[in-house]
């Protein structure tokens, strides 16, 4: 069975994208978002690619 990317609907602060992102890499939901935040700090690049990731990820049904 192979793993799909999803937007988490369970574990969600703002879009459920770094919800999403942790359950697919198994990881602690607080890295990724900690990882998001510090990439937001360099040339807005987190915030950028947030906003795509909230678009194009499907949510979790």
């Amino acid at each position: 069975m192979s793993k799909r990317l999803y937007r988490s609907s369970v574990d969600k602060q703002l879009g459920g994208v770094c919800g999403g992102i942790a359950e697919y890499l198994d990881l602690d939901p607080s890295l990724v978002r900690i990882a998001a935040i510090l990439l937001m700090f360099v040339g807005g690049t987190g915030f950028l690619a947030y906003l795509v990731a909230w678009f194009v990820i499907p949510r979790d049904v």
